[in-house]
């Protein structure tokens, strides 16, 4: 039986990379997959992959247009997963990132921390917010945040990013206590250096601080299943390193 049978799932920033990867992995698995992307050829491309994925599994997915740092657009999406799918059970906080206009904290613009404080943190917020409700109707499940291992070990010149993982790395711990009466498992995924199209011309020279080689987003979207699936029954609360053993360095 596959293992995400019967699930639905919201995620967001799917259309690319690991968010992409992990709604391929989930249909397979039998999910019915909503992607939110800010992004409309994305969004299709990575719909129309992950339905041919999906096989015989049961799976299925849809694409919702969604920024998810407005509240209108969220409470939308959410609205059409209810109406199309029937309720929700696996909510990937996936979108956010940084940019090279980050920096020190002496150095780099407040417009610029404002920035990736409204994409990570407030995003991630405003979908637990609106979401949790529609999970607790549907009986539960799982919420998998996007940290970092910026959260957990230094990385200079990237304050404004380390601050927004770090802060949903606080914020994954505090809502699995708060929700797991209500069945709601929380964890966070802290990935090292993760070969998407976009860093693969910025990172090659940081291969050798991981010792497994680099990651690819398909290692994240793995993960993303274990943690969506009933196999992580009793783990809630924990930032899981997915690095190839860079944190340990």
């Amino acid at each position: 039986m596959a293992r995400l049978a019967g699930k639905v799932a919201f995620i967001t920033g799917g259309g690319g990379g690991i968010g992409r990867a992990t709604a391929e992995r989930f249909a397979e698995e039998g999910a019915k997959v909503v992607i939110a992307e800010i992004d409309v050829g994305r969004g299709e491309a990575a719909a129309q992959s992950a339905r041919s994925r999906a096989s015989n599994s049961g799976g299925d997915a849809h694409f919702i247009h969604c920024d998810i740092r407005e509240r209108a657009n969220v409470e939308a999406a959410f609205a059409e997963t209810i109406r199309r799918f029937g309720g929700l059970h696996i909510l990937h906080n996936n979108a956010g990132g940084s940019s090279p206009d980050d920096g020190r904290v002496t150095d780099v613009s407040e417009e610029e921390f404002w920035r990736v404080m409204k994409l990570d943190v407030y995003g991630t917020f405003l979908c637990s917010r609106l979401g949790i409700p529609h999970m607790i109707k549907s009986g539960g499940g799982s919420i998998i945040n996007m940290s970092s291992i910026v959260a957990l070990r230094a990385l200079p010149g990237r304050d404004c990013y380390t601050a927004a993982k770090g802060a949903v790395a606080a914020m994954t711990r505090s809502m699995a206590v708060e929700y797991a009466a209500d069945k709601i498992r929380v964890n966070a995924i802290a990935p090292g250096v993760v070969l998407t199209e976009r860093v693969k011309k910025l990172l090659e020279k940081l291969a050798a601080t991981h010792l497994l080689g680099l990651g690819l987003p398909i290692h994240m979207a793995d993960m993303a299943v274990y943690l969506a699936s009933d196999e992580s029954a009793i783990t809630t609360g924990q930032v899981i390193s997915v690095d190839s053993g860079a944190t340990i360095r």
